[in-house]
C-alpha cells in the first residue's frame, strides 16, 4: 500500500466521521489503527508515545497478552445475559473489590458518570431514611468533575458545562476545595452527601489535603451524611496506591470507580458500606448491560495486576522519576508540577492545547486538564526509558514555544 493510498484511507475515515457523527468532540488530525505497550500507531505508520491512556483508562497499555486472551475466552463462552441471572465473573469481581477496599458490597455500572448517578441515588435514599424528606443537600467542591449526565453534571461546577442544560438537579452546594472552614459552614443537618475527588483530575490535578479529608469524614459522621470519594480517575493504582484515599488514611461510605477497571471495556462500580447497601431494595436501581460477564472477567485481570504490591511500587518509582524529570526542565513556561504516581499535572504559562498540538509532530499523545494544565496519565506500565523519551520531546516543544 502506498503512502498516497494510506492518506486517502485516513481522510476517508475523517470525512465519514465529519458527515455522520455528532460533532461533540474535536478530534486529532489522524486515524489511530493499533497499539502496542505504551505506543499507538496511526494508519500512516506514525508512532506516538501515549501520555493519555484513553484518559487514564488503559492501565495495562495496548495489546496486553493476558487481557486479550481472557477477553477472547470469555467472549466465546458468554458475553451478556442481564442482571436477572447469576454469573461467576460478576460475583467474583465484587468479592475481590470488597476484599481490597473498605467496602462491603458493590453495584456495577457502565461508566464513571453512571457510577456517580448511582451514588447520588443511594445517598439520597439512605439519608432520607435517617433524616427525613428534607435531608437532600449535596455538597461538592470547586474544580470538581463528576461526569456529564444530568445528576453528575449538577455536582460538576463548571459554568461552560452546566449553562446549556439547566435546570439541573437541585439542592447542590459548591464550596472551595481544601477549605475546611467553608466545608464546616456548608455541611449540616440538611446534607445527605459530600462528593470529593481525593485527587482532582479534570479540574487540574489538585490533591485533597489529608486534614481536609479528615475534616469531611468528621463532619459527615456528625450530621449522618454520606462521604463519597470519586476515584473514577485517581483510583486503581493511578497514584501509586491502589486507592487514592489511602494516602490520607480516611475511608468513605461510598466510592465510585470506572476508567481503568476493565482495561478499556466500559464499566463502572459503586463500592458501599453495609449501612448504605441496606437502604437499597430490588427495583430501586438497575442497568441492562452493567456487570456483564465479559467486562467483569476483564476487570478481574486488571484488578489483580494493578493491586499487586510490586506493580504499585513500580508506579510510585516511575511516577517519582517523571515528576523529578519534569521539575528539572529549565523552561519559563512551566509554572508548577503537581500530583503523585502517574497522575501528574504541569501548569503552563501558555495554553496546554499549544503543547498538545505540537506534540503530535514529536510523536506524543497528551491531554489537558483545564486551559493551562498539561495532564500526564500514561499507562501504568510506563518505564523510565519512556519518561526520558517524553522529556526530550517536551523540552524541544517548550523551547520552541518559548
Amino acid at each position: 500500500m502506498t503512502i498516497t493510498t494510506v492518506q486517502t484511507e485516513a481522510q476517508r475515515i475523517i470525512d465519514l466521521e465529519s458527515r455522520y457523527v455528532v460533532h461533540s468532540y474535536n478530534r486529532a488530525p489522524f486515524v489511530l489503527a493499533h497499539g502496542e505497550g505504551v505506543y499507538l500507531y496511526d494508519t500512516e505508520g506514525n508512532r506516538y508515545l501515549d501520555l493519555m491512556a484513553g484518559i487514564a483508562v488503559n492501565a495495562l497499555g495496548y495489546g496486553d497478552p493476558e487481557l486479550a486472551r481472557v477477553i477472547a475466552e470469555q467472549a466465546a463462552d458468554l458475553i451478556h445475559v442481564c442482571n436477572l441471572y447469576h454469573t461467576a465473573p460478576h460475583a467474583e469481581l465484587a468479592a475481590r473489590l470488597c476484599e481490597l477496599s473498605f467496602a462491603d458490597r458493590v453495584f456495577f455500572n457502565n461508566s464513571g458518570s453512571e457510577a456517580n448517578e448511582t451514588a447520588i441515588k443511594f445517598a439520597r435514599k439512605w439519608a432520607r431514611q435517617r433524616g427525613g424528606d428534607d435531608k437532600t443537600q449535596i455538597v461538592t467542591f470547586t474544580n470538581a468533575f463528576h461526569g456529564r449526565t444530568t445528576g453528575a453534571l449538577a455536582i460538576t461546577p463548571r459554568e461552560k458545562y452546566q449553562a446549556p442544560f439547566r435546570p439541573l438537579l437541585p439542592d447542590v452546594v459548591t464550596v472551595p476545595f481544601n477549605d475546611i472552614t467553608a466545608a464546616m459552614s456548608a455541611i449540616g443537618p440538611q446534607t445527605c452527601a459530600v462528593f470529593v475527588e481525593p485527587v482532582q483530575g479534570e479540574g487540574g490535578i489538585h490533591e485533597a489535603d489529608a486534614d481536609f479529608l479528615m475534616a469531611l469524614r468528621k463532619l459527615c459522621d456528625s450530621y449522618s451524611a454520606a462521604l463519597i470519594f470519586d476515584e473514577v480517575q485517581c483510583g486503581l493504582g493511578r497514584t501509586g496506591t491502589l486507592w487514592a484515599y489511602e494516602a490520607a488514611g480516611v475511608t468513605p461510605d461510598i466510592m465510585t470507580l470506572a476508567k481503568p477497571l476493565a482495561g478499556g471495556l466500559p464499566i463502572g462500580a459503586v463500592l458501599v458500606t453495609d449501612s448504605i447497601a441496606q437502604a437499597i431494595q430490588p427495583g430501586d436501581h438497575g442497568s441492562t448491560f452493567a456487570g456483564g460477564p465479559l467486562v467483569c472477567r476483564a476487570a478481574q485481570v486488571v484488578l489483580e495486576r494493578v493491586s499487586w504490591p510490586g506493580f504499585l511500587m513500580h508506579v510510585r518509582e516511575v511516577g517519582n522519576y517523571l515528576k523529578e524529570s519534569l521539575l528539572a526542565l529549565d523552561s519559563p513556561l512551566i509554572k508548577e508540577v503537581r500530583g503523585r504516581g502517574l497522575m501528574l499535572g504541569v501548569e503552563l504559562a501558555v495554553e496546554a492545547a499549544q503543547v498538545i498540538q505540537a506534540g503530535y509532530a514529536h510523536g506524543l499523545i497528551m491531554v489537558n486538564a483545564g486551559a493551562n494544565v498539561l495532564r500526564l496519565v500514561p499507562p501504568l506500565i510506563f518505564e523510565q526509558e519512556h519518561v526520558d523519551e517524553l522529556i526530550d520531546s517536551l523540552d524541544a516543544i517548550l523551547s520552541a514555544l518559548a
